[in-house]
């Protein structure tokens, strides 16, 4: 399979490509973890490949008081969940640790309630001493997957890979020293929307994720999943 000129035809065909790239490498007891929603259908094609378990990686923002969508931090998923803050921050608007630890709980049973919408009662599957492969469907600013990363290296994975479809160089630039390896198929410069290089770009459904996290599952304990 070649890559197109102008990127890719959808999701899957994404995924088939990175899968393609990872396929030669040495990758032991890897286990893939996708970004939801648009990062699953891209995980489930590496995952596919390498034989490898697939799971998700949720990542919520810890919001200033009074400014939601100001980042003080971040709450990434896993088995515990890991706290990422931003120091300089919180300390320049004099955050409470009190509403610190109350938001923190929040995300924390908000992360809890979407995976048990699209996992049932599955725990997230352990990455310590694993390869854990992160992937998305792309990479705009960078903010959740730095965060997801951030928190995936406190869980102490043996390795950390980085796998996506497109991304901006000057984001790559960022994110390389968080990872032992980083995959991206199309750097464009100038860089404008992940979208634009997906002829396909619709809304991955919740019904999509689950139904492609099922057949991962069966895929993983030796049964052939569906295409």
């Amino acid at each position: 399979m070649r890559l197109g000129p102008d990127g890719f035809h959808d999701r899957r065909e994404a995924g088939r490509l990175l899968a393609e790239r990872l396929a030669p490498l040495s990758v032991p007891t890897p286990v893939v973890l996708a970004l939801p929603r648009g990062g699953v259908p891209v995980a489930y094609e590496v995952a596919r490949a390498l034989r490898a378990p697939l799971d998700l990686i949720l990542v919520r923002k810890i919001g200033a008081p009074g400014h939601e969508e100001y980042a003080i931090g971040a709450v990434v998923d896993g088995e515990p969940p890991q706290v990422v803050r931003n120091e300089a921050v919180i300390a320049a608007l004099r955050v409470p640790e009190s509403y610190i630890a109350e938001e923190t709980a929040r995300q924390v049973a908000e992360i809890a309630r979407r995976r048990a919408a699209y996992l049932g009662p599955r725990p997230p599957l352990p990455v310590e001493g694993r390869t854990a492969i992160v992937v998305d469907d792309g990479i705009a600013t960078g903010a959740t997957v730095k965060a997801a990363l951030r928190g995936l290296a406190r869980a102490r994975p043996a390795r950390l890979i980085l796998a996506v479809p497109v991304a901006p160089p000057e984001v790559l630039a960022e994110l390389r020293p968080l990872v032992d390896e980083l995959h991206c198929l199309l750097a464009p410069d100038p860089f404008r929307a992940v979208g634009l290089f997906y002829d396909d770009f619709s809304q991955t459904a919740d019904e999509e994720v689950v139904t492609l996290l099922e057949q991962a599952s069966a895929h993983r304990f030796g049964e052939k999943a569906p295409r």
